[in-house]
């Protein structure tokens, strides 16, 4: 009888280990699965920021180009011009995925947006200028691919930012060290429309 209560007891015993056991393999595979899903967030993330960077670049690559072609046609605007410039060089230095990187690029847009103005509404002897024309076209499409590309990192940091603040994964998370990323978004000043004709 006592063998019998023994070896009950010893089963019962390896059971509890047993589910033990499964419990923690269960928790460890949990842990490795949500670690990997904010590396895989983090890198789209991160990917959808450098797709950013390009059309920024491509952007800031245009300006001194625009720069040129409007000195030429206009000698009264240097005040403009050179606030562009200044805006260009500002987004150029700063660092990429930050805060300051999102408002001197929307600094930059701003900055864009009222030359354009200015130029439609004092210089109409631009519409005909070829070069011009197509610059501005150019931007035009650099601007949309942009819209696109901030609209994917956002829809990219917004993952990434709820699933670090929901529980349990944002116990891994703060593991992890993982901080909300910032959205890109247009500065308040920016959300005006502005009539551009030429």
């Amino acid at each position: 009888m006592n063998c019998l209560l023994l070896s009950t007891g010893a089963i019962a015993g390896i059971a509890v280990a047993a589910a033990l056991c499964v419990l923690l393999i269960i928790l460890a595979i949990w842990v490795v699965a949500t670690r990997n899903k904010f590396v895989k967030r983090k890198n789209a993330c991160e990917e959808a920021w450098a797709t950013i960077d390009v059309y920024l670049q491509k952007r800031s690559d245009l300006v001194p180009n625009l720069v040129e072609t409007v000195k030429g046609c206009t000698k009264h605007e240097s005040e403009t011009l050179q606030k562009v410039v200044e805006a260009r060089n500002l987004a150029l230095s700063a660092k990429a995925g930050s805060a300051e990187k999102i408002s001197a690029e929307n600094a930059l847009e701003g900055s864009l947006h009222t030359l354009f103005h200015a130029l439609a509404e004092q210089y109409p002897q631009l519409r005909a200028n070829e070069n011009f024309l197509r610059l501005q076209d150019q931007l035009d499409k650099i601007e949309s691919e942009l819209a696109n590309a901030r609209k994917y990192y956002n829809a990219n940091v917004r993952h990434f930012n709820t699933d670090i603040q929901m529980f349990p994964a944002g116990i891994i998370a703060n593991a992890m060290k993982l901080e909300k990323l910032v959205y890109f978004e247009a500065e308040q000043d920016s959300r005006e429309n502005v009539q551009v004709q030429f």
